[in-house]
């Protein structure tokens, strides 16, 4: 099958997105990538928030914003603004699925809510993202990924020993949410197609984070303590990041037989002798001593000597701790054509880091820019129908907003 052949595999599926910055963008931007068509809705001459986040800006747009929109269209709606809402349904009639992030009850209030919108499109998908979901005691509170990283364990468990909590320095519950997001999309999608229905899905940032605790939720199901324990691993030994003569270097111990090759690429046959860390749980039980152990070696070369020795002679997981900028410049990317470059409407060429589902049968990938605010406006409702007149009336009535550009 050639790539001329091959259709992407969310083709002709229409999305309206009313969410902001990261938990519904992301998920949108996701479906755009498998080739939906994603409507972006925006405040007029404000539009999504995530715009102004920075800095930093290039001429005055957020690369921030960027790395959430790409592949979408955006149009400008005053939903306070009654003309708008109708117009808003007219989309809604002709959309797979609608997202948005509103706190519980808002949506009621702005006449977007599943059962006003079920009435327009049975068959619609309807994403409901919220901090705690819609049920509950805590069901009204805003909340935000720094919140949800404190209160669902992870910053408990991140950063030093003794020290302050840390959270990670990504917006890590938020792409967590989207990422549930996308996937109950897709399968209420599925769904549909065998059942002819569509589907209310309520996600909470909280519940969608708790099952990525894995390895600490069985602890503590065994009445194990958690704890922070910097880079180090609270079941696995070494398996940790170490110093080296000029920086770091990440190991990655599973087994008993990673644990023998390791030992012999570092010239240390007393390692495994020792009866502190014969076994994993051994080494694990004394991991400050084994890490000092370690370090008296790697100390004696450079990382990237240590990682020839390690990783590609003797093939044990092992690996450097990149600056941002070497992540997304190196020759594994690179050969994968990860980072690539997209027509900006204003800016020219600007990086685009796709996303990574490569298929045999079907094509993937950004094929729009991150839109201009109400870049769309008069391009979404000529694909409804719309003669020019009529977006002209509709811009009059203030539809777009009362500065919205109308081009």
């Amino acid at each position: 099958m050639s790539e001329d052949e091959r259709a992407r595999i969310l083709d002709g599926i229409t999305v309206v997105d009313l969410s902001t910055f990261v938990t519904g963008g992301f998920c949108s931007a996701m479906l755009a990538n498998q080739g939906a068509e994603v409507i972006k809705v925006e405040q007029p001459g404000y539009g999504d928030a995530v715009r102004h986040s920075g800095p930093p800006f290039i001429d005055g747009e957020s690369p921030y914003y960027w790395t959430l929109n790409y592949g979408k269209r955006s149009l400008e709606l005053d939903l306070k603004n009654e003309r708008a809402t109708e117009a808003l349904y007219e989309l809604v009639e002709e959309a797979d699925v609608f997202i948005q992030n509103f706190r519980p009850g808002t949506a009621e209030r702005l006449g977007v809510d599943h059962e006003t919108l079920r009435e327009h499109n049975e068959e619609l998908v309807y994403l409901a993202i919220s901090a705690f979901g819609q049920t509950g005691p805590w069901r009204e509170r805003s909340g935000y990924d720094l919140l949800i990283q404190g209160m669902s364990g992870i910053m408990s468990v991140t950063g030093e020993e003794g020290r302050q909590p840390a959270k990670v320095g990504l917006p890590m519950t938020d792409l967590i949410t989207a990422m549930w997001a996308a996937f109950g999309t897709m399968t209420a999608l599925y769904n549909r197609e065998r059942t002819g229905e569509g589907e209310y899905i309520d996600l909470g940032m909280l519940e969608a984070t708790l099952p990525w605790l894995t390895k600490q939720a069985g602890m503590a199901f065994a009445g194990e303590e958690t704890k922070r324990m910097g880079t180090k691993d609270p079941v696995l030994a070494p398996y940790q990041t170490f110093e080296t003569k000029d920086g770091y270097l990440n190991v990655c111990i599973l087994n008993e037989k990673l644990w023998g090759e390791l030992c012999e690429a570092l010239d240390r046959p007393d390692l495994p002798e020792d009866e502190r860390f014969e076994l994993n749980a051994d080494r694990v039980e004394h991991a400050d001593e084994l890490e000092a152990e370690i370090e008296r070696t790697l100390g004696k070369r450079t990382t990237e000597e240590w990682i020839e020795i390690i990783a590609e002679d003797a093939g044990v997981p092992a690996g450097p701790v990149y600056e941002v900028e070497e992540a997304l410049n190196n020759p594994q990317i690179d050969a994968r054509g990860t980072v690539t470059e997209i027509e900006h409407p204003e800016l020219g060429e600007i990086p685009v880091i796709e996303h990574p589902l490569r298929y045999d049968r079907a094509e993937s990938g950004f094929d729009l820019p991150p839109p201009l605010l109400g870049e769309h406006n008069r391009e979404v409702f000529r694909d409804l129908g719309y003669a020019d007149a009529e977006i002209d009336a509709l811009a009059a009535e203030g539809v777009f907003g009362a500065t919205a550009d109308e081009e």
